[in-house]
């Protein structure tokens, strides 16, 4: 590397060491990302770096060696029912158990931020260890691990999912995050008319004028394109496998796309195919570093104990097209 780039990255690594408004933990993450860019980027050809440089397609920021899946869904459930070896932990008998063990197994669940995009359908795997609690001790539970997340993983990315049945877990989560008011985590009521009750709805409705939460989303069109139960609602409202993720996100510039047109026609039959094509490119040459180069398929313990499937998660990147102001 030239004296030059060494210098210029010292200087970057510098301002946030010494940055008056970033926690340890921010300037660890930050320097950590220098590292990672300070490496070359995975092969593309010309055109496909071309509009990456020119800001056509962005691969938000996700670093320039991609060493962990960007969206990663664990089969809870499972966990919550095995335990789980690696990290010497017996399955959940109790409520307690179960928070406890989500608690610790959040903190191993890699993404682009370090804290995980998906918490799980809360509401089912909680309920089946209620056992003999009543609405109160469960509420207070409740509101006690919604705080823990706030306070511990401050991401809006991450996100939990309830519904579409009534519980008194459905109920405790609503509740809280109506009195706690806070941004994490974020929350996706799934809906199904067969199922919903109305006043469960109506406690969503009241909820979001309370807290902007949760979103809502349609469980019977989900459950035609997933195994019914078998998905999540994530960050940025991806719906993806559960048991798998997403590998990456690369965005599409559309409003570049357009400035690059000189007709609609022309968008529509040269650009916008164009450009879809160096989209795939990128997201084929990172997926190709994280499967091939990386080594966390063949290391985690996610992986090993059946956490989460490489097959499932390898099917799943995600395109977006955006319209730059």
């Amino acid at each position: 590397m030239p004296a030059s780039c060494e210098t210029a990255l010292q200087q970057r690594c510098q301002q946030i060491v010494t940055s008056p408004v970033l926690t340890p933990e921010q300037k660890r993450h930050f320097l950590a990302l220098e590292a990672e860019n300070a490496l070359p980027y995975p092969t593309l050809q010309e055109d496909a770096r071309q509009a990456l440089d020119e800001g056509v397609i962005c691969d938000m920021f996700e670093g320039h060696a991609p060493f962990k899946p960007r969206y990663v869904l664990p089969d809870y459930a499972r966990f919550l029912a095995n335990g789980s070896q690696w990290l010497e932990l017996e399955g959940a008998k109790d409520l307690d158990d179960a928070l406890s063990l989500l608690t610790i197994l959040y903190h191993h669940v890699p993404s682009v931020t370090s804290m995980p995009v998906y918490l799980g359908q809360l509401d089912a795997l909680l309920q089946p260890h209620v056992i003999i609690l009543t609405q109160n001790e469960i509420d207070i539970r409740i509101k006690r691990f919604w705080r823990y997340l706030d306070r511990t993983l401050p991401d809006a990315f991450m996100h939990a999912n309830i519904g579409p049945a009534d519980t008194p877990v459905t109920r405790a989560i609503l509740r809280a995050d109506a009195e706690l008011k806070q941004v994490a985590p974020n929350l996706t009521f799934i809906y199904d008319a067969e199922i919903t009750p109305d006043d469960l709805l109506l406690e969503v409705a009241k909820n979001i004028c309370e807290c902007s939460k949760p979103h809502i989303s349609n469980g019977p069109v989900n459950d035609k394109i997933f195994t019914k139960g078998h998905y999540g609602i994530v960050s940025c409202y991806n719906s993806l496998p559960l048991g798998g993720g997403g590998s990456t996100l690369v965005r599409l510039n559309l409003k570049a796309v357009a400035e690059r047109s000189t007709s609609v026609d022309d968008f529509f039959s040269r650009t916008l195919p164009h450009y879809c094509r160096q989209q795939i490119a990128i997201i084929n040459s990172r997926c190709e570093f994280l499967y091939e180069k990386s080594h966390f398929f063949e290391n985690s313990f996610l992986v090993q104990e059946g956490l989460i499937d490489p097959n499932v998660l390898r099917r799943c990147s995600v395109c977006t097209g955006w319209r730059k102001p």
